[in-house]
């Protein structure tokens, strides 16, 4: 963490200026941010949702998982550019970020708590759509910091922080659903935290509000939150489609790996949640280390597409041996060689992404965009592992994460068209 407190000295960067530094200590205070945001929602994705509808629902879980995660994650396609979009052009006195960063976070809470304490499908369904609308407000204020505050060359190290974040909250919320019986600490823990933490990056940001001088938002700007013209922007459109693959190489499956615990590997419904939580864990760790070395080490080598590749070619080899597995050893190993190859992706992906933004004036709505190739593969990817999974008898694991790695492949691919970052 030592490294990446030495990004600058104090002081606003301005946008488009590489010479300029990122204020001192910014990018420790941004991973402690992320972390407390990603916590809050990503455990329920990676396990506790699974649980807490399996729970309600025993006899349809696999549907009403689906139903919950592919709408919300549906809601969270839109929210996340048109809050962006409304983010870059908010003239508040506290600045364009902090609203938006500070309300998102709260409206995480309320979410969950709907989640976490009614027995309904339709109140779970209600609960997690506020929270990923929430979620994705905040989200996308906090990535438009870094553009707004790094500069390009020293990207790679704020990304692999990010990185970091992402898995280390994932990591931290499952330590808590190991050691924690009650699903309303499940749940409300780590957004509590989250939130606390949201608001310490908050009141230490140096924000500035948006340009009073623009004109009012139409209709046809407001339908531009959810469009970035790949043809005109070659390389945004490449990276877009390339992250989208990926994710859906790692959503499609992972909402179902609890699932494939129980009907592949046999591991007892008692043992569920500490097996689960300890897989997660594992691969976690793993993940963040890797995603910090390879921002790190992108950084000092001017390099992110071959990082980018690498990631998403290791990635596909864990994608091939989880289903394959048939001991709960080796499902441990396919996880962590996935985590390996997927920290390496997501963290050097997204300082590749801040390089080929259109416009750092509207860097929020761009990433909005991005955010897209995000969560479109959290509705897509539910929505579709049934039909994998009936394939043939039985639970067909194999060809729901043969599906992962063919995505995978192909994002790697489409990273050798991006022209403009090396």
């Amino acid at each position: 963490m030592a490294e990446l407190a030495e990004l600058g000295s104090p002081g606003e960067k301005t946008a488009g200026d590489d010479s300029a530094p990122a204020p001192r200590g910014f990018a420790v205070r941004l991973t402690l941010g992320a972390l407390g945001l990603h916590a809050a929602v990503m455990t329920p994705v990676v396990v506790t949702m699974a649980l807490r509808i399996g729970e309600v629902d025993p006899a349809g879980k696999e549907k009403s998982l689906g139903l919950v995660l592919g709408i919300g994650a549906f809601l969270a396609m839109i929210a996340n550019p048109l809050c962006g979009r409304l983010s870059d052009r908010t003239t508040s006195r506290y600045g364009r970020r902090r609203p938006w960063l500070i309300s998102g976070s709260l409206g995480v809470v309320a979410g969950l708590a709907l989640v976490a304490t009614v027995d309904s499908i339709p109140v779970i369904l209600a609960g997690w759509c506020l929270t990923q609308v929430s979620y994705n407000a905040a989200l996308a204020a906090l990535m438009a910091t870094i553009p707004d505050q790094v500069p390009a060359p020293r990207r790679g190290g704020v990304s692999g922080a990010m990185g970091f974040s992402f898995m280390a909250a994932i990591m931290c919320g499952s330590l808590i659903i190991g050691t924690v019986n009650d699903v309303r600490i499940q749940f409300l823990a780590p957004a509590v935290a989250g939130t606390l933490l949201i608001t310490w990056f908050t009141l230490r940001l140096k924000d500035r509000p948006a340009d009073g001088d623009r004109p009012a938002l139409t209709l046809r700007q407001f339908l531009g939150s959810f469009w970035t013209n790949p043809v005109t922007h070659r390389d945004f459109g490449w990276a877009w489609l390339s992250r989208f693959l990926m994710m859906l190489a790692i959503m499609t499956p992972n909402a179902y790996a609890v699932f494939l615990l129980t009907d592949r590997i046999g591991v007892p419904q008692t043992e569920l949640a500490r097996t689960a939580a300890a897989l997660v864990t594992a691969g976690m760790a793993v993940n963040a280390v890797v995603s910090l070395l390879g921002g790190w080490l992108s950084d000092r080598m001017g390099r992110r597409k071959p990082f980018v590749i690498g990631g998403a070619l290791i990635a596909t080899v864990g994608l091939v041996m989880i289903p394959a597995a048939e001991s709960l050893a080796m499902v441990f190993v396919g996880t962590i060689i996935f985590n390996i190859g997927g920290g390496v992706f997501m963290s050097v992906d997204m300082a590749l992404v801040t390089q080929v933004l259109p416009n750092d004036e509207d860097a929020a709505k761009d990433l909005g965009v991005i955010n897209i190739a995000n969560a479109l593969p959290q509705s897509i990817g539910p929505a579709v592992a049934p039909l994998f999974l009936a394939i043939g008898t039985g639970h067909n694991y194999p060809a729901l994460y043969g599906f992962g790695v063919v995505c995978a492949l192909l994002g790697a691919f489409l990273v050798t068209r991006i022209r403009g970052v090396r």
